[in-house]
């Protein structure tokens, strides 16, 4: 009963607040059009009067102009109000002034007879002044600081997307927060644009309140005189009164909207509201009132000036200016007597162990040190971070799938100018880069030497000089490869992205890859994972052509071949019906085959590649297939004569690329590949028919 009784509740004040702009909109139209009468007048100028208190007052608490975005609609319905009620007091006073100063309420008598002590004089010229303090002061300012802020706020919208798209590709943010940032982007520029609009209404309304004066009182001479016999004197004063008593009570609410409205727009963004704003930046330097106190005191001291209101005032100012200071100092005592780890070590003891105190590793991680801040630090325009940016979406292009974010973070235990690059936490590179440098990376035949400090390419190992600015001209000349620090870091990281591109993709990016050609070949992905293969087996089947540097793109080709051959696979297997990731990897480099070649022989040309000599080929297989590991001779052997033909190859211009029978394959590729990444073994079977094949290089032919 509670909760139907609760829920109810929550429904009546939701259509309650639902209702509430159709219910003030028939309000204003019934003020406009049906008469009034005065009790009720005087409750609708009491709310008006309260109404506009209270956006003065949620002006002055908010903290952000966001917290209080509604204000430009409701400034526009306190507008409408208050036409309203000027429509609605001007037929009251046109019809019944004759009667009497209360003939148009009570709320209107008081202002036009105890405001102005009903001298209907002082009552115009107080009424033009705050018309006056409206529209050319408040208004004015107001609406030129919303202009200005709006324009600025759409100007600064590009940075602030960079900025934030910046802060999520280095990982200093999540996607939440990047949506969250652009919305308050969005929404800031719109709430500028509107206060910009919003405050030609206040400027419309002083007109409209001073032209409305004016109509009253000629319409009230002429009612006054013509119809009910009042003489000019007679009709002048009393309806003059009136209208003016009638003009405060709608120009007091105009006046502190318009206050409002200059709170809102000129306010500067803190954890702050205006009044502590204010309040501590007024009197936060206690020199300030010891000077304004001796100011005025020597005022006070002249002939003639009202000593005891000045002198008064410098007292007070001197001895607020000395409990600041005293305040002040005991602050610094107490920060001295407590040092900071003892706060820091108390304010932990205090707090409760939870899960959000368990840091996670982070996939893809870059360190600097402090040196190499400016690189990576988006307020200072980090060119690294844009071209992390572009790295990861090169590689997503190239490779297949989209890596992880790159958190960046400095670290102080690391060298000034050093970086490293971790996976999963793990050092997986590491490096020097020097700001303000440029580094000459000798290729191979330079023509001359370099003044500078010798180092070595993080990313290739190829033999490098760290030099000045005014030597890169000079660098290029000679022949040297010449790139500045950022971009030797943004190469080694891509260097090691496609080495370790496997360990970069886990099951959370195998599912995306499955659901983006499942958008395309919804059926394919239906039949094949998991009711013919398991998520984990086609992981083991990307990670193992990623091992090697094969790009993943054609995922439809893989896929294929995986619905094709993983039953069969599966129908021969000896334990629990899974097929062998590794034949069904040789079949799936099989269908790429035409794709691998291209990659290490580009265009249509023959193929010039490394062959095995025909004995240690049998040798191989023989090892292989009785033991499945090869003998310390044996592999030192093979490792002397592919490192003799990896030389020779290049030396004439052309790929280090093995070719072997498919038996060999997968275990020569694993065993060279971590003594010379740089070698690539592919089988004979994965060449396309086409291609003309020349064995340019025997391993094995000098060890007969």
């Amino acid at each position: 009963m509670n909760a139907f009784l609760g829920l109810i509740k929550n429904n009546g004040a939701q259509h309650a607040r639902l209702l509430a702009g159709p219910i003030l909109i028939i309000m204003v139209l019934s003020m406009m059009i049906l008469p009034l009468p005065t009790f009720i007048l005087d409750l609708l100028f009491t709310f008006n009067i309260s109404l506009s208190v209270m956006i003065l007052l949620v002006a002055m608490f908010t903290k952000r102009p966001l917290d209080f975005a509604a204000f430009p609609a409701v400034l526009l319905f306190a507008t409408l109000l208050r036409l309203a009620l000027n429509v609605a007091s001007t037929r009251v006073v046109l019809l019944h002034g004759h009667n009497g100063p209360d003939a148009a309420g009570q709320v209107i008598e008081a202002f036009g007879h105890f405001l102005v002590g009903g001298n209907f004089a002082v009552g115009i010229i107080v009424f033009v002044i705050l018309v006056i303090i409206n529209f050319i002061v408040i208004t004015k300012g107001a609406g030129r600081i919303a202009e200005v802020g709006a324009r600025f706020t759409l100007d600064a919208m590009p940075g602030k997307q960079m900025a934030i798209d910046a802060d999520l590709n280095a990982g200093l943010i999540g996607e939440e927060d990047a949506r969250r940032r652009r919305n308050e982007i969005s929404q800031e520029a719109e709430f500028y644009g509107s206060m910009d609009g919003a405050s030609k209404f206040v400027r419309g309304d002083a007109v409209a309140g001073l032209l409305i004066m004016v109509i009253n009182v000629i319409g009230g001479l002429v009612v006054g005189v013509a119809q009910h016999d009042l003489s000019f004197g007679e009709a002048g004063r009393v309806y003059t009164l009136l209208t003016i008593g009638d003009g405060l009570v709608a120009q007091i609410p105009a006046l502190i909207i318009s206050t409002a409205a200059g709170v809102v727009v000129s306010r500067v963004a803190t954890d702050q509201d205006v009044g502590q704003q204010m309040v501590g930046q007024l009197f936060a330097n206690p020199n300030v009132l010891f000077i304004t106190a001796a100011i005025v005191g020597i005022m006070g001291l002249i002939p003639g000036m009202p000593h005891v209101a000045f002198l008064a005032l410098a007292g007070l100012m001197g001895w607020g200016g000395w409990q600041i200071q005293k305040r002040q100092a005991a602050a610094k005592v107490s920060a001295a007597e407590t040092p900071a780890h003892v706060q820091v070590a108390a304010d932990a003891a205090a707090a409760e162990a939870s899960w959000d105190d368990v840091s996670m590793v982070d996939p893809l991680g870059l360190e600097v040190g402090y040196r190499l801040i400016p690189l990576v630090d988006h307020g200072q325009n980090g060119e690294l971070l844009h071209r992390i940016r572009s790295l990861r979406k090169k590689f997503a292009q190239e490779v297949g799938f989209l890596p992880p974010v790159v958190h960046i973070r400095d670290n102080l235990e690391l060298k000034p100018n050093d970086y490293r690059i971790l996976l999963s936490g793990v050092e997986i590179g590491q490096g020097t880069a020097a700001p303000g440098q440029w580094l000459a990376i000798d290729p191979g035949g330079v023509t001359s030497k370099l003044p500078g400090t010798p180092t070595t390419d993080p990313a290739f190992g190829l033999p490098a000089i760290w030099i000045d600015a005014s030597q890169r001209d000079r660098a290029q000349v000679a022949g040297y490869t010449v790139v500045d620090s950022g971009t030797v870091i943004a190469t080694h990281l891509n260097h090691l992205l496609h080495r370790h591109g496997a360990g970069l993709l886990g099951r959370q990016e195998v599912q995306q890859l499955l659901d983006r050609v499942g958008r395309e070949a919804p059926k394919l992905i239906e039949d094949l994972v998991p009711k013919t293969v398991s998520l984990t087996t086609v992981q083991k089947l990307l990670q193992g052509l990623l091992e090697e540097e094969v790009p993943i793109r054609d995922m439809r080709t893989i896929l294929d071949t995986i619905s094709e051959h993983a039953p069969r696979l599966s129908a021969g297997a000896a334990v629990g019906g899974l097929p062998d990731v590794q034949e069904l990897l040789a079949l799936t480099r099989r269908a790429l085959g035409r794709a691998i070649t291209q990659q290490w022989f580009p265009g249509e040309g023959e193929l010039r590649a490394i062959g095995l000599d025909a004995k240690l080929e049998r040798v191989l297989n023989q090892a292989l297939s009785t033991s499945g590991a090869l003998e310390p001779g044996l592999a030192e052997t093979l490792l002397r004569e592919t490192s003799a033909a990896i030389q020779r190859q290049e030396a004439a211009g052309d790929p280090p690329v093995l070719l072997v029978s498919p038996p060999l394959r997968a275990p020569l590729s694993r065993f060279l590949r971590h003594h010379m990444p740089q070698m690539g073994v592919l089988s004979n079977a994965e060449l396309p028919d086409e291609r003309i094949v020349r064995i340019t290089t025997i391993v094995g032919a000098g060890a007969r």
